[in-house]
């Protein structure tokens, strides 16, 4: 097994600001990760007509799938990458070649051909399955069991994922309408690609310098000392490359993929709480119905890098300031909205539970869809009543809409890991954290093809967007009302679990 201290074998860390040292070096690296993956993430589809559909808008409907699929695999890999690290690498190193790939990747997509991007893109998958679920897993290692500070730790660390994703789309987004001849109107999105592989290589120094800190947390497990192991995962992750490639050039093949993943999830899961009791079997119905519910969650709130993109392209008007608000800054409004948000919601989680009303999780979900749909009602709205003459809406429908997203995943993400311990049977805690990755992957995977029906085959115009957004709104409201009204009854299932 990796390193896994026990509450008697924690180091004894220096402490910064009340937290063990490295938290903040691994909040750093967490940051520059997180800068490298919000930073390109906005101008993938973007790059992908512009580039390999000479602008026209009838590519949007093809970058839209490959986007759904790169941002799928990106959470389904997570899983391989953990179990990795816990029985070769240990997470040290699985961060260290993690970064190194996902930074080799990102200056790959720097090659103006097709099947070179679909590879840096495979390479940036493969890498973040080693990087991220490791990074965040030594936090945990760093406080002793009960340790009353590891919530703050990572409330700490989770700031400096939204940070980075605060920052890049701002910094990347100015630099492609700004830098190496690009402009508003013909963007260059290869500086994208290139600030975020530089701010990866940042990220693997600062980790590379300060992983001292961190006193033999996350080293290889015993017997995987010798460095040939990482030799081994290496040419692992060199053998794997052309599946990634594979799923992402042939991308519909990876629908049947997830579905079959999840399938095989929720049956291993009913024949677990089959051989327990009474009360399992429930908590596994309960588990399951949620699932359902993060599937569509994802699906729907994950427009934001494919449909929102093409929508703020094209249908909305940036013209402000006399200048032109970059796409990319859109992408900035959903982590400056969590940092300012969290706490009014951590305020009213507190205040109704001392009331003795606070939502139970069925209806934390449900909220959370009910928030993703009115973002979509607040851009039909736009879309049928705010058309100017020159057939663009106004700025702010689209901002507002990414508002109200955040507080539906403020509902519902957080408590959503912490709901799959609770449910989950206790011989299968690990299996069942890979069932709900597999239900973010496959919700992110069906956003890629939500995204290009709604483009169709001509590219989105208002016409598209309204009825694709309709029938987004109209489906979450659905979802969302339902969980409400079957919240009593899921609540008898989950036996007590709040």
């Amino acid at each position: 097994m990796a390193d896994v201290p026990t509450a008697e074998s924690v180091p004894a860390y220096p402490e910064v600001l009340g937290h063990p040292r490295p938290l903040w070096m691994l909040f750093m690296t967490e940051f520059w990760e997180r800068f490298c993956y919000y930073g390109m993430r906005w101008a993938l589809t973007l790059y992908i007509v512009a580039a390999f559909y000479g602008g026209s808008p009838t590519g949007q409907r093809d970058a839209s799938t490959y986007y759904g699929a790169y941002t799928a695999l990106v959470y389904a890999t997570g899983v391989i990458g953990g179990y990795v690290a816990d029985k070769i690498l240990g997470f040290q190193r699985a961060v260290m070649l993690g970064g190194a790939v996902i930074a080799a990747g990102l200056f790959t997509l720097l090659a103006s051909d097709k099947t070179v991007f679909l590879i840096g893109l495979a390479l940036i998958i493969v890498g973040n399955g080693l990087f991220k679920p490791n990074i965040s897993s030594m936090v945990g290692r760093l406080y002793k069991q009960g340790d009353d500070r590891r919530d703050r730790g990572f409330t700490i660390f989770y700031m400096g994922i939204n940070a980075g994703a605060f920052f890049a789309p701002l910094i990347t987004g100015w630099a492609a309408n700004a830098l190496f001849g690009g402009t508003t109107e013909n963007p260059n999105y290869k500086v994208v690609f290139a600030i975020a592989g530089i701010g990866m290589l940042l990220g693997l120094v600062w980790f590379g310098f300060g992983r001292r800190l961190l006193l033999g947390v996350g080293s290889p497990p015993q017997g995987k000392e010798s460095v040939s192991y990482l030799g081994l995962v290496l040419v692992g992750c060199i053998v794997f490359m052309p599946v990634i490639y594979l799923l992402l050039s042939q991308n519909e093949v990876l629908d049947y993929i997830l579905w079959a993943l999840l399938l095989a999830c929720g049956w291993m899961l009913v024949r677990a709480g089959l051989q327990a009791d009474r009360v399992q079997l429930d908590k596994i119905w309960a588990l399951l119905i949620l699932l359902v519910s993060n599937v569509l969650f994802w699906m729907f709130f994950e427009q934001a890098g494919s449909s929102f993109n093409f929508l703020a392209e094209s249908v909305v008007d940036r013209k402000m300031f006399g200048g032109e608000f970059p796409i990319g800054w859109f992408q900035s409004i959903n982590p400056a909205a969590i940092v300012l948000l969290a706490p009014v919601m951590t305020w009213v989680w507190l205040v109704t539970s001392r009331k003795h009303i606070e939502p139970s999780i069925p209806r934390k979900f449900g909220l959370g869809l009910i928030g993703n749909a009115f973002g979509f009602l607040v851009l039909m709205w736009a879309l049928s009543a705010m058309v100017g003459s020159d057939n663009l809406i106004p700025f702010w429908p689209l901002a507002l809409c990414y508002a109200l997203q955040t507080l539906g995943e403020l509902c519902l993400s957080p408590i959503g890991l912490s709901m799959v311990t609770k449910l989950a049977p206790a011989h299968m805690v690990g299996a069942t954290m890979g069932a709900w990755f597999v239900s973010v992957s496959l919700g992110n995977k069906l956003a890629g093809n939500l995204a290009a029906w709604i483009s169709g085959e001509r590219g989105i115009n208002v016409d598209s967007a309204l009825r694709g957004f309709t029938f987004s709104f109209w489906l979450l409201i659905g979802a969302g009302a339902l969980l409400f009204l079957a919240a009593p009854r899921i609540n008898k299932l989950m036996h007590g679990v709040k």
